[in-house]
């Protein structure tokens, strides 16, 4: 092994304990000359330069700008710096105030939260109770049909009591429902816009058409234009409630191939690339140009199963992949063993985390005699899917050469990434190869849109796996109050993936972001959201 795993998963456990805790540089891997300039603190030793162009070299394009309107990690980056949301998290995991400035439980199944009074939407219109609710409604509106529903189902009732007070009401107790509101799929809109969506939609327009062509929402950055496939520019809102952005745009270049993005990073042709690959740690680190900011996560990479579709549909299929797949020459041959291995869904520090959840180990004669039992002794031809992300594909060709020792034969498609999400939602696939974060810290985040039989597709649940045990204490977790009852539930949910093998879980990667020593004061949270308000340039 290349790192030490029990000091790793020590260190992985204190941190997402914390969850947000900033954790650059977390590894002693080619970081001859790794500094301690990029943990996101705003505040380098160097005098900070006003204003700037941020350019940002990224592998993939957004899916959608609509905050209501994609469940992916690249277009929830874009939102993030346009939306805002009623209450936020800091580096504690503790819920603080966004556009909602306090808040109360009233009983069980209420909440009644004070907005701010001084926000305006960036078309100039009023933040207010009634814009909480047009956004809330629209999630939980079945015409739209939200792959971010599920954060905010157990919502019954929205009212707008007066200007700066809204009550929500849920269906049955919700313990994490703080945390889903912090969640950027819960980004406050301009109602201009939804209305603006819900007209098109009359007109045969998809739903979020509009709001994706021109977002607008109360963030310190607003939408200026979206070139599809090649770059997407924000820029800085001059009349932002809070403490402004400090640089006047930030550009997300698409480029596609890693060996571009870190040319651009040294060259200064770019000021962030995302993702430096594991290989490519060293040589940045030693350029004298940039660094990597190294982030412990609290996601999950996985190879998941279409278990509607032959032979996937039989479980025994299923485990003796599981079986067959390496995850240790994953981790240590693709990811040059940044990160640790996944036990299940959950990463370590995640409410529900089970680190004594039963692990599948590495065993071909195993793997070989439960082909036989399915029927398929003699092997089958099959297919696995991915995007352009490098360590994807360097995965996919692993798993390639180790399903031939049982005679399986694996076709690899690589795709681009939108097409990628929209091809595996509408269940075209056979194997497939994803990620999945979990921002909010909480296991019903973590399992409840890959694995209920209800987020089959664009939700999350793209193994289109279902358990009717499990769909009910999933159900069971969102509505029990008590922690200690919760953990037991999810213990359980686990023990069933684990037999049912719906996907094999990989390992909890260490983001990896190549950062320009012209900038100061950028980071990336657990989840894998870039944090640019605070980034300025310093020369």
């Amino acid at each position: 092994m290349r790192k030490n795993r029990k000091f790793w998963l020590l260190a992985l456990t204190l941190v997402m304990s914390m969850f947000l805790a900033a954790c650059a540089g977390g590894s002693d891997k080619g970081t001859d000359k790794a500094e301690d300039k990029n943990k996101g603190t705003g505040s380098g030793s160097e005098e900070a330069i006003a204003g700037g162009d941020l350019i940002l070299d990224v592998l993939s394009d957004a899916s959608s700008l609509d905050a209501h309107g994609s469940n992916d990690v690249v277009s929830s980056n874009i939102q993030a710096n346009i939306f805002e949301t009623l209450v936020k998290r800091n580096d504690k995991n503790e819920i603080e105030p966004g556009l909602a400035k306090s808040w109360k439980q009233v009983d069980e199944l209420t909440w009644e939260f004070t907005l701010r009074d001084d926000v305006t939407f960036h078309d100039g219109e009023k933040f207010n109770a009634e814009a909480v609710k047009a956004n809330l409604d629209r999630i939980r509106d079945s015409k739209v049909a939200s792959p971010r529903f599920f954060l905010f189902e157990m919502i019954s009732k929205v009212e707008a009591v007066d200007d700066t007070t809204v009550r929500i009401t849920t269906e049955y107790p919700f313990s994490p429902l703080l945390a889903h509101l912090s969640h950027n799929g819960g980004g406050m809109m301009s109602p201009k816009t939804i209305e603006a969506d819900y007209e098109g939609m009359k007109e045969g327009k998809d739903p979020g058409a509009i709001i994706s062509a021109n977002p607008v929402g109360t963030g310190y950055f607003k939408f200026d234009s979206w070139n599809s496939g090649s770059q997407i520019k924000l820029v800085k809102n001059e009349e932002y409630w809070d403490t402004p952005a400090l640089v006047d745009s930030v550009t997300f270049k698409v480029v596609p191939e890693s060996a571009t993005r870190i040319a651009d990073l040294e060259t200064g042709n770019a000021h962030i690339a995302d993702p430096v690959n594991p290989n490519e740690v060293k040589g940045v680190n030693n350029s004298g140009s940039a660094t990597v900011n190294q982030k412990a996560s609290s996601s999950l990479s996985y190879i998941g199963f279409n278990t509607e579709k032959e032979p996937f549909n039989n479980v025994k299929v299923r485990q003796a992949i599981a079986m067959l797949i390496n995850k240790e020459e994953i981790i240590e041959g693709v990811y040059e063993g940044f990160g640790i291995p996944a036990v299940g869904p959950l990463a370590p520090g995640i409410f529900g985390f089970n680190k004594d959840v039963p692990v599948v180990k590495h065993d071909v004669e195993k793997a070989k005699e439960l082909l036989k039992e399915a029927g398929y002794e003699k092997g089958f031809k099959t297919s696995i899917w991915t995007n352009d992300n490098q360590q994807r594909m360097d995965t996919a060709i692993l798993v390639q050469q180790r399903l031939k020792e049982a005679n399986i034969d694996v076709a690899i498609e690589v795709m681009e990434f939108g097409a990628y999400l929209e091809k595996s939602a509408a269940g075209e696939h056979d194997m497939y190869i994803l990620g999945w974060s979990n921002p909010t810290g909480d296991a019903d985040y973590g399992m409840y849109a890959l694995f209920h039989s209800s987020q089959k597709g664009n939700p999350g649940n793209r193994s289109f796996y279902e358990n009717p045990e499990v769909d009910k204490l999933l159900d069971e977790g969102r509505r029990e109050a008590d922690p200690a009852k919760r953990e037991e539930i999810y213990k359980k949910v686990q023990e069933h993936l684990v037999e049912d093998a719906p996907m094999v879980f990989i390992h909890h990667q260490e983001y990896l972001t190549g950062v320009s020593n012209k900038i100061d004061g950028f980071d990336i949270d657990t989840s894998g959201i870039y944090q640019l308000k605070n980034v300025h340039f310093v020369e």
